[in-house]
């Protein structure tokens, strides 16, 4: 077979299942794409849900194809593929694409969730962890379910409130909350069933982003934190009482107080020093986990190491299992199986959690179960998932850091003095990854892997490595010395400047051929994970408000559609009553945002919140978003000593640039602080240093930050806020 035919020879429960390769009839939506027949409805037509089925198992999730309408766990199916064997909607008739309804979520900030749909039931999250069911045909509201998190618990987020999604199982809906709460939920009303905490203790920064798995009657879910000094876990919990089955620890503890099993002894041979008092090991399984229910395996991408630094935690070198290495554990019991550690002795947060794909590739003339992942480091990656055994490794985006791996050892071959970080250095990929969170997608026709890659770059330093944050980097558009941003530099070209840190492309990877097939430039404002559906078609968002359909064996635009605000949550595609729909959830923020402020959306671009649904012939609008123009006016603050400038530039940028944005700019996610910095100043140590505003979601800093060096952090703000005015900047913002 030729690439574009698919290498691969079938999909991993081809032979179990149909899979609508060879034209079986899928959820009520066949293969012929017919151009007629359709009977669009209004939106907000009344329509009564679907009666409840028998409720989500193991069977109906392994059996996906078989229920090609229905999208029941995170990636479909468990091997993760996030295929739809649905081809109502082709390159055909996908111009035909119009939204059918539309749903306003309830907060303001980033949206990373995958919808599920079963039974006529969508469900959704936002930020935060809150959880929604709507009628999946009308978007007509079914229930809402508010988590209350405190807002002030947004300071132990890396990377803003967001959440992935949630699980299904029987009759009930599991969602984990930012607060580090596993609930379940009881799927017709959104009444909690159970709670369960899942943190180690309410001291250390525990979060929770990522989205649950329910396998063998087992809720699976990991937690975040790693750059707030945690240490990493999966823990497995009983779906129908919420008991605690297993857990199973990512990095090793503190020896003095025993090793919880043999495995945990193991890797701590290859640590060093004091790792349990200097960051705790990170290792946070935050997002990504794959099933093969043939094997009874349950994979585990696990993050970055805290400290970044390696000389901070180990500082007598060392690989340091399992940071940023693919586990393979027992589903039932979480005994250790297997691991693939992608970046030995991680020094650059380069995490191994992001998305991991099961399939049966054709690989040296016969089939081989895989499983695949293209992490932060750049390389692509193609294991035997029942062993572990490295199959290829290839760079998919620029590498500074390594050269190759080295296939017999599997060990990444580093490049020379790039673990000396006594000076600053810019390495490529830089903590952004050359792919981050956002899902790619495997699609059994092409045979290809459609990942949502990026050129990232960043500096890396010692100076940074003992702070809680554990942060060793700073934005390569505004550092001190290579790469510092003069003042006199116009907004335009700082803009450009951003591009450079990070630009997106959809690349369109085969991973039997070991190469890239074809790649389609997003620019800064890349965004969102990806869709691949039957109907050769490529779904993906981007932070400029477009969502987007190409052509999955040409990378050929075919459709966009003006989504009025950034768009970072995963497409799904279902059917109902012989209608395919895709549908996308949006908001913007999230880890390029923040950091980013202004540069990472277009100009005029205002955060929206909404869940979008298309069908084919619909014609719903979205409504007019009002917004208004300020521009940023003259403060009457003393002018600040150079000195404090850039004593308060460089906290700044440790502490604050995450969420309010570099050069003090904001995008608009949280208050761009230049705006108000007059009015601030009475209240100023109150607010950063006290937490008055706790409630609002601005922690208290006292504990990292002194007076004077508030006082530097405000100078700085107010310095930057001078010169915004002195060039005539202007935001635009909701009225």
């Amino acid at each position: 077979m030729s690439s574009s035919s698919g290498r691969l020879l079938r999909g991993w429960l081809c032979g179990i299942v149909c899979t609508g390769i060879t034209g079986c009839s899928l959820g009520g939506v066949d293969g012929s794409s017919p151009e007629s027949g359709l009977h669009p409805r209004s939106s907000r037509e009344a329509s009564s849900v679907e009666e409840p089925g028998a409720g989500v198992d193991a069977a109906r999730i392994v059996a996906a194809d078989a229920h090609a309408g229905e999208w029941l766990t995170h990636g479909r199916d468990y091997a993760e593929q996030r295929f739809s064997p649905l081809s109502q909607i082709d390159e055909r008739t996908v111009s035909r694409l119009g939204l059918a309804w539309y749903a306003e979520l309830p907060t303001n900030r980033g949206i990373e969730t995958t919808p599920l749909m079963s039974d006529g039931r969508l469900f959704v999250t936002a930020s935060w962890g809150h959880v929604l069911a709507y009628d999946a045909r009308t978007g007509r509201a079914l229930w809402h379910f508010d988590p209350k998190v405190a807002k002030d618990y947004g300071r132990f987020a890396c990377c803003d409130v967001v959440n992935r999604g949630v699980a299904l199982w029987g009759d009930r809906v599991y969602a984990a909350s930012l607060d580090g709460r596993l609930r379940a939920l009881d799927r017709e009303t959104g009444e909690v069933v159970w709670t369960v905490d899942t943190r180690l203790n309410d001291v250390d920064a525990y979060t929770i982003t990522g989205a649950p798995r329910v396998v063998n009657g087992k809720v699976i879910i990991g937690n975040g934190g790693a750059e707030m000094a945690v240490r990493g876990y999966v823990t497995a919990y009983d779906a129908e009482t919420g008991a605690q089955v297993w857990r199973f620890f990512t990095v090793p503890g503190d020896p003095a107080l025993g090793f919880e099993d043999e495995t945990q002894a193991f890797i701590a041979k290859t640590w060093t020093g004091e790792w349990w008092k200097n960051g705790k090991g990170g290792g946070t399984a935050w997002d990504s986990f794959a099933f093969d229910p043939a094997r009874n395996l349950l994979y585990i991408g696990v993050g970055n190491a805290a400290s970044w630094n390696r000389k901070v935690r180990s500082p007598g070198g060392g690989d340091n299992l399992f940071v940023s290495s693919i586990v393979a554990v027992d589903a039932d019991t979480g005994r250790y199986v297997w691991h693939y550690q992608t970046t030995p002795g991680d020094h650059w947060d380069y995490t191994a959690t992001q998305h991991m794909i099961l399939a049966e590739l054709e690989i040296g003339g016969a089939p081989r179960d895989v499983i695949m992942q293209a992490p932060k480091n750049g390389f692509f990656y193609v294991l035997d998932r029942a062993t572990g055994e490295l199959l290829s490794a290839d760079p998919y985006m620029p590498i500074t850091w390594a050269t190759h791996v080295d296939r017999k050892t599997g060990r990444p071959v580093e490049a020379p003095g790039i673990r000396d970080t006594e000076v600053d250095r810019l390495i490529v990929p830089g903590p952004s990854g050359a792919h981050n969170w956002h899902p790619m997608s495997f699609d059994p026709d092409t045979g290809f892997v459609y990942v949502p890659a990026k050129v990232s770059s960043g500096v890396y330093r010692d100076d940074f490595a003992t702070r809680r944050r554990n942060l060793i980097w700073t934005p390569n558009f505004d550092t001190e010395k290579m790469i510092a941003v003069p003042d006199e530099v116009p907004a335009e070209a700082r803009k450009a400047i951003g591009v450079q840190a990070a630009s997106g492309v959809l690349l369109a990877w085969d991973p039997v051929a070991r190469k890239e097939v074809w790649r389609v430039d997003r620019g800064f404002y890349s965004g969102s994970g990806v869709l691949s559906t039957r109907g050769n078609l490529v779904f993906q968002g981007d932070l400029a408000g477009r969502f987007k359909a190409f052509a999955a064996d040409s990378g050929r635009e075919l459709w966009s559609y003006p989504a009025q605000g950034g768009i970072m949550g995963s497409p799904i595609s279902y059917s109902l009553d012989g209608v395919q729909y895709v549908a996308v959830a949006q908001g913007w923020g999230g880890e390029s945002s923040l950091p980013f402020g202004a540069i990472s959306a277009p100009q005029g671009m205002v955060n929206i919140s909404r869940l979008l649904v298309f069908a084919l012939d619909r014609r719903e609008t979205l409504p007019v978003v009002e917004t208004i123009e300020q521009a940023l006016p003259a403060h009457g603050l003393p002018k600040a000593t150079i000195e404090s400038v850039k004593a308060g530039r460089a906290l700044y940028n440790q502490y604050c640039a995450f969420c309010h944005g570099g050069n003090a700019i904001s995008g608009g996610i949280v208050p761009d602080l230049r705006y108000r910095i007059e009015a601030l100043h009475p209240i100023w140590n109150a607010i950063v240093l006290d937490g008055s505003l706790a409630t609002n979601g601005m922690p208290a800093w006292k504990e990292f930050l002194t007076a004077q060096e508030a006082a530097a952090i405000e100078a700085y703000v107010a310095h930057e806020a001078t010169l915004g005015h002195a060039r005539g900047e202007r935001r635009v913002v909701r009225r």
